[in-house]
This record gives C-alpha cells, structure tokens and sequence, in this order.
C-alpha cells in the first residue's frame, strides 16, 4: 500500500481502471436517501460512497458520513476527466489517487471532513434466515406497481434476553438492541435511556455458555467483565449469537486491515 492509503489497484474490481464500474466503491444508481441510510447505519465517521446524480449521466454524487448525518459534494464527469471541488483529474486513476491519500475537504456549511473510509459496493451479510410461520394476503387486488421501496435496517435485532447481574448473581429481563458494534440494554422496551450499552469493539467472543445451569444461554467476554444472556428459545439464542459472532469477525477484518494500512505508513 502507498503512504497515507491503499494503492489504486485495491479500489478496482476488475481489469481495467478506466471503466467506473470496476470502483468498489461506487454504487451506481443508489439513490440519496439510500446512501443516507447505508452510510448512517453501517458507515462510521469519515466514510464515503460515489453514486450516480439525479443531474444527468455527466454528474456523479459523492456521499459523505460526517458524524451524525451526511454531506453530498457533486462530482463532474466528462470523457475520461473528472472535476471535484477545484481539482480537474485527467482519469479515474487519478481520481482514485487523490482519495487514497484520504484528502481533508470543507462543506458550504463550515463542516470539515476527512474522507478515510470507502464503503465497498459488495458488503458480506449474516448467515441468518428465519423460517416462515405466517404467511396471508392483507390487501387484495394489489400489483408489484403498489409496492414501495424500503431500505431495512442491516444486520440489527432487538427484544428481550434474561441477564445475570454482576455483583448480585441474580437474574433480570432487559430489553436488548443491536445496531451497527453497540448492545445496549434497557430496563424494559419502554425506556429510552439505556441501562447500559456495550462496545462490541472490545468484546473478545461471543460464544454459548454451559456453566449456569440455564438453557439458550451465552456469554460476551469483554476486557472487565463476561456477560451472561439467555433467551427465551433455543432459536433465539442461536439468531443473537450468529448475529454477535459476525459482527465480532467484521470487526476483526476491519481493524487488522487498519493496522496493515498503518504499518505501510510507518
């Protein structure tokens, strides 16, 4: 890798570095309020996506996560040339380059970013499927024209789990939501403020636990205390765990990329 970012070769998917299509990180036809919604539930501050514009086939959008909401810069295209903010680059490679040195750019506003972080086209998914108990009409006579379309929430859950305390060996109901590297526990599924909420960063494992003499039961190792939960299903308890256990190998995969990219910096 080059100083300050991946070489150009790391962001193309294909062969040839001349064809957008082959960006990793470019999303074609993502809509604004899509990429909105990607970078805001996955993404992390300074995360950034290239997509098509509403303005025409010669605009491009890129989309950038600034702490708690994103910015959206226009990018023009023409030929082999692109033009972004006061810089023309004679071809995507050099396109490519100037965000692999992860440049610092300023919004109309005042805001000031950093753009680190490409978010990938292709992203790995939870190995989780639920089986159909339900299934009925609820409105007749409607077509594929009537249905709308929906960005649902990515690799998130929530409900009830039964936790054993840490000083007082006793066991409590709280109400669990998982989203993005944070579980956080509330005292019931009406509270708003949460009891706790755990940084899955810093979590060693997840994995099911047999020592408690309790069923559907499974502990997260972290650095000061292991947590024990248990759900009120074996399926429960499997769904929480896959779920936790991908999100620790994401976790693993990103921060072992990181110190690569830092070594190749030193």
């Amino acid at each position: 890798m080059s100083k300050g970012g991946p070489q150009n070769s790391d962001y193309f998917t294909g062969d040839s570095v001349d064809d957008l299509g082959t960006l990793s990180w470019y999303h074609g036809k993502l809509s604004r309020h899509a990429a909105e919604a990607l970078l805001l539930s996955n993404g992390i501050d300074g995360s950034y996506l290239l997509r098509n514009s509403h303005k025409g086939p010669s605009f491009l959008a890129l989309s950038v996560r600034a702490k708690d909401s994103v910015k959206h810069f226009q990018v023009l295209r023409r030929g082999h040339c692109y033009s972004f903010g006061f810089n023309i680059f004679p071809s995507l490679r050099d396109f490519v380059h100037h965000f692999a040195n992860e440049p610092l750019i300023g919004s109309e506003t005042g805001a000031l970013m950093v753009l680190r972080y490409p978010y990938p086209r292709a992203v790995a998914e939870p190995p989780i499927y639920e089986s159909v108990r339900v299934h009925t009409a609820m409105q007749t006579g409607r077509s594929e024209k009537d249905m709308l379309t929906t960005v649902p929430a990515f690799a998130t859950k929530e409900g009830y789990l039964v936790k054993q305390g840490a000083i007082i060996k006793n066991w409590k109901t709280r109400w669990f939501t998982l989203n993005r590297n944070e579980l956080k526990y509330f005292k019931d599924k009406k509270s708003e403020e949460p009891i706790r909420t755990l940084d899955l960063t810093t979590c060693s494992a997840a994995q099911f636990d047999y020592s408690k003499e309790r069923v559907n039961c499974f502990c997260l190792v972290f650095p000061e205390r292991t947590f024990y939960l248990c759900a009120q299903t074996g399926i429960e308890a499997d769904e929480w765990l896959t779920l936790l256990q991908w999100k620790l190998s994401q976790i693993r995969k990103y921060l072992q990329q990181k110190e690569v990219g830092e070594g190749h910096q030193m």
